[in-house]
Order: structure tokens, then sequence, then C-alpha cells
């Protein structure tokens, strides 16, 4: 390769931290399904907060998708993303079941993307 991207892409630098975020992280998914299959149950300790974690990792995929700006105040409030969310924000909040929250949050964007705003 050549220019910048290829010396970074040739650097020994480069590629023993790529080894060793990769073995890191390997590491760590390994220590996780070493415990866990060393142990009956998990603790309740552990278990209340792990009840957080795909609502967490949900919201962090989601929502910086959701809160973009437009160029006006109308165009912002009128983007099909945010309505879309809003309304499954709502669907989540009702009935606490995923399955219906992302159907009908991905039919109300397909309405406005394809119908409403086509």
């Amino acid at each position: 390769m050549t220019g910048a991207l290829g010396s970074v892409v040739a650097s020994p630098r480069a590629w023993v931290a790529i080894v060793a975020i990769g073995a890191l992280t390997y590491g760590i998914r390994l220590s996780f399904i070493h415990l866990f299959g060393r142990i009956d149950g998990v603790p309740t300790r552990l278990q209340r907060p792990l009840r957080y974690v795909p609502p967490a990792v949900l919201a962090a995929l989601v929502l910086p998708r959701l809160v973009t700006l437009g160029p006006s105040v109308a165009a912002t409030l009128l983007d099909e993303q945010l309505i879309a969310g809003l309304v499954a924000g709502a669907v989540a909040w009702r009935t606490e079941n995923v399955f219906a929250t992302i159907a009908t949050g991905m039919g109300v964007l397909w309405l406005f993307r394809f119908v409403v705003f086509a």
C-alpha cells in the first residue's frame, strides 16, 4: 500500500496493538464463559444489574440516530427516524415487549420514509 494509510497498516506497532486488543477481548469473554460455567447460578447481586444491560445497549445504539439536528426546528421534528423512535418508545413503555417495539418502530419508519415523505 502507498500513502499514509499504507504506512499505518504496515507498521509493526499497529499489528501489535491489533493482536493485543484481540487477545484482551478474547480473554475477557473467555473469563466470563469460564466463570459462569463453573458456578451453578448467577448470584442475585449480579443478576439484578444485569437486567439493565439489554436496555442500556439498545439505548446506546438507537439514541444517537434519533438525536440529530436538522437545518430548522421543523425539519428536526419531522425527521422520520425521530417520529418512529418516539412511537417505538411509547410502545415499549406501554407493552414492555421488545418484539412489538422493534416491529412498530420499523413499521412507522418505513411508513414515513416510503409513503408519507416519499
